[in-house]
């Protein structure tokens, strides 16, 4: 199954994660590399991974007493031996590592950014070494410092193939739980794949039980809200079809259909139009006063692609 995204005019970035002043740093590129503070593999560490014993069948857990010292090596980013295999993708250390620690807690270790090995195989997009984990036993539902799941970020990469692992690997009460996380912009992951305009990892989570008219925690916006915010008339037409409530409204009062208001495409105002309950339709009272409220939120989370990940870095 391949991702199709359709065209978004005027696209905006829902994600309010640099609100918080806490963080400090600017966001950056999703599709970069996390560093982790090191330049590159150093020779030591390298060296170390050569050392860890390999064996050809997985290990059974090994117990607390008898962990072996590469278990307990840490970088100043709090990063393991293990996120630094998967960050600079030396794929063979990394499943001998993980086929050592099987249904140990070394496999749910999070760094100083909450990413745990299963973040990191997403991230980079190591589809292989992310069912590795998930059948040695780690933990899908541990947020990051975002309050994102593994099954956040393959969302809002597009990433088909991580997606599909991460569903499939899953227990179902995990699926459940992972389907109805928000993160800590209040959205979840049907949230993510609709302001990402994903239309076949949309139609999945819907297939998959995600509900079409959650509720983003800021606004109240359903997908259908946001679709019809970036102007994706394939999304809102999916959504509509897939049995979004085009009555649904916001904190504010919103239909989807109030949204059409000062909108480009006319398409989505006259479907929105015919299909939105004759009383709904007006808008509410206090549009104008709350229209510039909403507009100066919108632009405030919606941020860049480039800025997501705090520690990526393009390694040549």
């Amino acid at each position: 199954m391949d991702v199709y995204q359709a065209y978004r005019h005027n696209q905006m970035d829902y994600n309010a994660e640099s609100r918080d002043s806490k963080f400090g740093k600017g966001l950056q590129n999703i599709d970069d590399r996390l560093d982790s503070g090191v330049d590159s593999l150093r020779e030591d560490v390298a060296a170390e991974l050569e050392r860890v014993r390999l064996d050809s069948e997985p290990a059974p857990r090994i117990a607390e007493d008898c962990c072996e010292p590469w278990r307990k090596e840490m970088t100043e980013d709090g990063d393991t031996f293990l996120h630094l295999a998967i960050i600079h993708e030396a794929k063979d250390h990394a499943m001998k590592m993980i086929d050592l620690s099987v249904n140990d807690p070394f496999l749910n270790i999070q760094n100083y950014q909450r990413q745990t090995a299963l973040h990191l195989a997403v991230i980079t997009e190591q589809p292989e070494v992310v069912a590795h984990l998930m059948r040695a036993g780690c933990d899908p539902q541990l947020v990051d410092d975002s309050g994102n799941t593994a099954l956040h970020i393959a969302c809002r990469k597009g990433s088909v193939t991580c997606f599909s692992v991460l569903t499939q690997a899953c227990t179902s009460s995990q699926l459940s739980a992972m389907l109805t996380t928000l993160n800590y912009s209040g959205q979840n992951c049907l949230h993510q794949v609709s302001i990402f305009g994903y239309l076949s990892l949309v139609e999945r989570l819907v297939e998959l039980g995600a509900d079409i008219n959650a509720q983003e925690q800021c606004n109240g916006r359903t997908p259908l809200h946001l679709a019809v915010d970036l102007q994706n008339y394939d999304l809102v037409h999916l959504l509509i079809s897939k049995g979004a409530d085009v009555n649904s409204q916001t904190y504010g009062g919103h239909t989807p259909y109030h949204l059409t208001f000062g909108r480009p495409n006319g398409a989505i105002q006259v479907e929105l139009y015919k299909l939105t309950a004759q009383h709904l339709r007006a808008l509410p009272d206090s549009e104008s006063e709350d229209s510039g409220e909403e507009e100066q939120e919108q632009d405030d989370q919606y941020q860049s692609d480039d800025e997501f990940f705090d520690d990526i870095q393009l390694m040549g």
